[in-house]
């Protein structure tokens, strides 16, 4: 330990772990003083503008001198802007009046996507629809948006309706995505609330690096997860906090998210100082963290015996210590029905204990990564949406704005920018 750095106040060093540090503000490439010189233009300049030195514009000869191409490009700079039009296309049917066979009565017909006197087409679902679940904005201001921008003038039931057939055509895919889910190694699982209708329903996240599928419950428990179908289903590793229900699948490998439990320990430590157990375990977590990296720096898929029993030995000699710090309390002098409490800490222990396996997962096995920020940022959108719209109002509401979010997620997890993914949804 540096001993030059003071201690903090409860007599322990707590750095965070580097996974969880912010980055140091330095850009990679690029030169300096020149910013943005990673920026690129979107396609070849529809537009190309000459500029000459103040003289030769004065100079007689201009002409005869870009005739003969004696000017040549000492630099180049570009001017990105954006033309906003609306388009607006005329069907007619025509009917024959002096028809030279004598036929009158022919009639035509509109195309079978053409079915109202006014409507609108799939480019402007496909934006509405980007604008309330990527985007995240409420109704009220796509409405302000579209008005002021194009001079489109939509009611907010115009644009549920628009969302709601979004929903539709990218609901075929999502049967996709949750099979690829069930038939992938490592997933993630975390659920967060929101509010529908007054009441708080239940996100349930189960997701890749490659895919994104997420559905909607009254119940945060069982209920909903397996109404979500993808942990029931899988026979591979899942990542997850302690939630109680994740436990009750039995046909997965479990693996616990490490971040969770250190910010759990952090709190041991803030609370009781004097009981070290938290701050070893916290720190074992960071070394093992840090092996694994060099392994897989070294080109190994499997951390080596000598560590693996060594942490292992390590693990059970702090989880003993931790016992002999916060020993279990004492019997009351009434009983009551059910277990006695053992309190956060020693709630925490015994966890600790019963699940070694899950917690060195990460380590035991190097496809399983050290949190589950996966299905954290995955998550972070609909959060998003709720702060901005408040909450929404009714589930199948809900349910579409899922469905559009997990289709752009995954399609953006491929590569394909999120209005692409829309309209190809149109497209079939």
């Amino acid at each position: 330990r540096n001993s030059s750095k003071p201690p903090s106040s409860d007599g322990y060093d707590k750095p965070k772990p580097k996974s969880l540090r912010k980055p140091s503000g330095k850009k990679s490439g690029g030169q300096p003083g020149h910013r943005g010189s990673h920026m690129e233009i979107p396609h070849e300049p529809d537009e190309v503008r000459h500029h000459f030195p103040q003289k030769c514009q004065e100079c007689p000869h201009l002409s005869s001198c870009q005739e003969q191409g004696n000017f040549a490009c000492t630099e180049s700079r570009y001017v990105v802007d954006v033309d906003i039009t609306t388009k607006v296309t005329e069907h007619q049917t025509l009917q024959p009046t002096n028809c030279l066979y004598g036929e009158v009565q022919r009639t035509a017909r509109f195309p079978e996507n053409v079915k109202a006197h006014i409507q609108y087409g799939d480019s402007v679902t496909v934006l509405v629809s980007l604008l309330s679940t990527y985007g995240a904005v409420s109704y009220e201001r796509i409405h302000v948006i579209l008005s002021s921008l194009m001079d489109i003038q939509l009611s907010t039931g115009t644009l549920v309706n628009m969302v709601a057939r979004c929903a539709d055509k990218v609901g075929p895919t999502l049967l996709d995505i949750q099979k690829l889910l069930t038939q992938n190694a490592i997933n993630h699982y975390d659920e967060t609330g929101i509010r529908v209708h007054g009441r708080i329903y239940w996100v349930h996240n189960s997701s890749s690096a490659n895919y994104t599928y997420q559905t909607i419950h009254e119940n945060r428990g069982q209920l909903g997860i397996n109404d979500n179908g993808v942990i029931n289903n899988s026979s591979e590793v899942a990542v997850h906090d302690c939630w109680a229900s994740y436990w009750k699948a039995t046909n997965v490998t479990h693996a616990v998210c490490a971040a969770h439990l250190l910010r759990e320990l952090e709190g041991v430590v803030e609370n009781a100082s004097d009981h070290t157990w938290a701050y070893d375990f916290g720190g074992m977590l960071h070394r093992m963290k840090a092996q694994k990296e060099r392994d897989m720096a070294c080109g190994k898929e499997n951390a080596g015996t000598y560590h693996l029993h060594k942490f292992s030995r390590e693990y059970d000699r702090i989880m003993r210590k931790a016992e002999a710090q916060c020993p279990s309390p004492s019997a009351p002098v009434e009983k009551k029905r059910g277990r006695p409490k053992k309190g956060k800490e020693g709630s925490l222990i015994a966890r600790l204990i019963k699940i070694k396996d899950a917690v060195m997962r990460f380590f035991t096995d190097f496809r399983v990564p050290f949190d589950n920020n996966q299905a954290e940022r995955d998550l972070r959108n609909c959060k998003t949406k709720a702060k901005v719209s408040g909450c929404f109002r009714s589930k199948e509401g809900a349910q579409d704005y899922l469905n559009i979010s997990s289709y752009i997620s995954t399609g953006r997890k491929q590569g394909i920018s999120a209005f692409h993914a829309l309209q190809a949804a149109f497209s079939g």
